[in-house]
């Protein structure tokens, strides 16, 4: 059995659960900060999204985490620094990409149910 999770428009979820595994993406909701203000809320929404889901960041497998401008990377790794739960570290991939409107970074993660 497939579970979505409503995103911000009708024909998107913000995750989806099958057989124990949780697929989830978000961008920050609030578009005005910099990049390290932006990665922090987007990952406050993958927090809220995957415990809708029955998860929690200690069971990220992976993720992977798009930015409009690499030469800002270090304050993406900043923002993901505070937040990743070090016992429990990730596989991530950065890619430099560009993002639609005002979104400075978006991530996805792939994550166990509890």
């Amino acid at each position: 059995m497939v579970k979505r999770y409503t995103g911000t428009v009708p024909t998107r979820s913000s995750a989806v659960a099958h057989d124990g595994i949780v697929y989830a993406v978000a961008t920050a909701k609030d578009k005005s900060g910099d990049l390290y203000a932006q990665t922090k809320d987007t990952l406050a929404q993958i927090d809220a999204t995957l415990a809708k889901a029955g998860s929690d960041k200690s069971q990220i497998l992976g993720s992977t985490v798009y930015i409009t401008d690499m030469s800002q990377k270090p304050e993406m790794d900043r923002a993901w620094d505070e937040w990743v739960d070090r016992t429990n570290p990730p596989q991530r991939a950065c890619i430099g990409v560009t993002l639609w409107d005002k979104d400075l970074v978006e991530i996805l993660v792939t994550a166990v149910e509890k």
